[in-house]
């Protein structure tokens, strides 16, 4: 099992929502709109770390028929995945000190 997925901008986005209350359950729909992401995009990256087990999911129990709209998808992280979340994120937001900088002369 991968410890970590990879930190796209991206997935970021998507963690950085579920991150703001890791008990909260919320919809790939919701998540998009807060994250200013389309759901093509969301419902993939969402699909990913629920098999590293950062995230887990339920349908909800409606008759769409009476909901008059399709029964949702909700999502949020597990224990183990605002666990490992929180650092991951830090870690792929922290600058890398390295790029930008110029080689001192004849380290290039």
């Amino acid at each position: 099992m991968i410890s970590s997925p990879r930190m796209t901008i991206l997935t970021q986005l998507v963690l950085s929502e579920l991150l703001l209350d890791p008990s909260n359950e919320l919809y790939g729909l919701e998540i998009g709109n807060a994250a200013g992401l389309a759901s093509g995009t969301v419902h993939p990256i969402l699909a990913r770390l629920e098999a590293i087990g950062w995230v887990e999911s339920r349908w909800e129990e409606v008759d769409p028929h009476t909901a008059s709209r399709p029964a949702r998808r909700y999502y949020r992280l597990t224990e183990t995945g605002a666990q490992d979340a929180r650092p991951a994120l830090a870690r792929a937001l922290r600058p890398n000190r390295r790029a930008g900088t110029v080689p001192a002369r004849g380290q290039a």
